[in-house]
């Protein structure tokens, strides 16, 4: 473990030949990881992974660092490296950090590292063990349980330092039914920023049992109508499309280097005026959530478009910087090994007024969305295309028959300006974000009407 002095020095040194910042992130982390496939445990991995990452931004160039070594001896070779990346002068200036502390609280019931091995192998077991149980048509089962205690210690030349301990715990299961040449997915996937007590909310046998079933049903399903049709987005549905769709094309990465559709429209009407979208860090338990990004800076709850109107970005303090702006608490990375990069924590379209079965009613004919898939988007122009993997047919305002192979083909921004009913409710859907490397992400929507879409179809 460093001193505060040592760390003091390493930034010094970072900055002995020039450079506007320089900042440090250390962290200890304590994985457990198992996969059962093919009946039987693939794999499991548990054990500590360290190493610390130093990073120099000087003006727009920014140089990065990193060593699963944390000696000192070995970070400030590293720091010497970098400061030999600027060679302008040779002078130290001193540098003093102070604590940072954070008022949010994250209550760990039962800490992960508590838990026999055996008790998680238990969980993934069971899954298999349930979906099996359905017959002949289950062809593949994948269950996965990974639980994360990560220790972060982050400190900059401007004279933050933080300490803090994440612990995450996730849950995957995914089901493959098939009959004939017909093969149909159902996953469930809760996770949080949470310890094992994430079962007592989420059992796995009703996890493995729902997932099976909506495998079995879509096998059965008619396919999905193709064309322009009206489609409702379920709360249940999660919300990928306001990740996918509109989400990415906040991040200040994409605004700096010019390539995101809502690049210089701060102020402008860019949804329709029941659309609020938020990004939130400091909601308790979910998968996104932190007290302090990976540089430091305190959680928070930003408000991206607001009735509308575009609001701001999600920046992290090097982006910011280029913009003219003040870091919004984005910056995250998967590792040390890895500099920070604006990311989405949980992103949330805000609920509406509207008594969701009063939204599908008022559809006379169209197709209700509860479960979404994989999807592509293009953060330039918005245009994305999202896979379907559970779904309904409305008819004369009812829910009907479901069907499979439904896929959204369309543009954010316009989905957004269009979107003319909004739900009271709310529903979570927990993910990996896998923009450059990998970052634990929640996203949320209520019940929402789109009154035309392009809905492709997949045999």
């Amino acid at each position: 473990m460093l001193s505060k002095s040592e760390i003091e020095e390493l930034l010094s040194t970072a900055l002995s030949k020039g450079g506007d910042f320089a900042d440090i992130f250390i962290e200890h982390a304590d994985q457990t990881n198992i996969l059962l496939e093919d009946d039987r445990i693939e794999k499991i991995n548990s054990g500590l992974d360290a190493g610390a990452g130093i990073r120099v931004i000087d003006g727009d160039e920014m140089y990065y660092a990193c060593s699963h070594d944390v000696s000192f001896e070995s970070l400030i070779n590293k720091a010497k490296e970098l400061s030999m990346s600027i060679n302008r002068s040779s002078k130290k200036i001193p540098i003093s950090i102070k604590p940072v502390l954070s008022n949010i609280k994250y209550e760990i019931k039962k800490r992960p590292e508590s838990v026999p091995i055996g008790d998680k192998v238990h969980i993934v077991e069971t899954a298999n063990k349930v979906a099996r149980s359905y017959g002949k048509k289950i062809r593949q089962v994948a269950a996965r349980y990974a639980d994360t205690n990560q220790a972060v210690t982050i400190a900059n030349s401007n004279g933050l330092y933080v300490e803090d301990n994440r612990v995450r715990t996730r849950f995957y299961v995914q089901i493959t039914a098939a009959k004939e040449n017909i093969l149909q997915n159902g996953y469930e996937a809760p996770g949080g920023t949470v310890g094992f007590e994430l079962f007592e909310e989420h059992d796995p046998e009703a996890l493995a049992k729902k997932a099976t079933e909506r495998a079995l049903l879509m096998l059965e399903a008619k396919h999905a109508p193709t064309g322009q049709m009206p489609v409702i987005l379920s709360s249940e549905a999660g919300g990928t499309m306001i990740h996918e769709a509109c989400g990415h094309a906040l991040e200040a990465d994409f605004i700096h280097k010019g390539t995101s559709i809502f690049a210089n429209k701060i102020g402008q009407k860019v949804a329709s005026d029941l659309i609020t979208v938020i990004d939130d860090a400091t909601i308790p338990g979910k998968f996104g959530s932190f007290r302090f990004d990976d540089e430091g800076t305190p959680a928070q709850k930003k408000i991206l478009i607001e009735n509308g109107i575009l609001k701001g970005f999600m920046s992290d303090r090097f982006n910011a910087q280029m913009l003219g702006m003040i870091s919004s608490g984005n910056g995250r990375r998967e590792s040390y090994r890895t500099k920070p990069v604006p990311r989405m924590t949980n992103t949330i379209i805000q609920s509406g007024m509207s008594n969701p079965s009063e939204i599908i009613s008022s559809i006379k004919d169209g197709l209700l969305v509860k479960k979404m898939g994989g999807g592509q988007v293009n953060v330039t122009n918005g245009d994305f295309v999202f896979e379907v993997t559970e779904s309904y047919l409305i008819e004369n305002g009812e829910v009907k028959h479901p069907v499979r192979g439904a896929m959204l083909i369309g543009n954010g921004p316009e989905v957004l300006m269009s979107i003319d009913m909004v739900g009271w409710d709310l529903g979570f859907q927990t993910g990996v974000c896998g923009k450059y490397d990998h970052a634990p992400v929640s996203d949320a929507q209520p019940t929402i009407r789109i009154p035309e879409i392009t809905v492709g179809g997949i045999s």
